[in-house]
């Protein structure tokens, strides 16, 4: 948000995820001095951000729900804009985020229970051989 007697800067980069450029991103913002981040939660593809943003940055995730502009031509541009006007009016509502102990915790039983998966299935295929075929 702009201080009293400034107004907002709009600058606009894209980061591509697969070329590393999302590790790029935390010093661009800091360069212009942002203190907060506001993402909508689409899908998984707001957590690697999140992950590299929020040690530094006071991030926000709000339901793409709740923000839906006017109907019309859609950007991410567009959408960034709408976010930013949103949050210095204060009508965003913060979306629960787990602490990052809990979201590890997630992960190790989300893994864990695939492998445990993986491993039953193997023994299925292993005890029957009219499956071992098929696999």
């Amino acid at each position: 948000m702009p201080g009293e007697g400034r107004s907002r800067e709009q600058h606009v980069a894209e980061f591509r995820r697969r070329s590393g450029g999302c590790w790029r991103l935390p010093d661009w913002l800091a360069a212009f001095g942002v203190q907060q981040v506001v993402m909508e939660a689409t899908g998984v593809f707001w957590k690697p951000v999140w992950a590299i943003l929020e040690d530094e940055f006071d991030c926000l995730l709000v339901n793409a729900r709740h923000v839906k502009q006017v109907p019309g031509r859609k950007t991410d541009v567009k959408d960034a804009e709408w976010l930013c006007q949103l949050a210095e009016a204060g009508l965003l509502r913060r979306s629960f985020v787990a602490p990052k102990s809990i979201r590890a915790l997630r992960n190790l039983t989300r893994y864990r229970k695939t492998q445990t998966f993986s491993r039953q299935r193997q023994v299925v295929i292993a005890s029957n051989p009219e499956l071992q075929n098929e696999s």
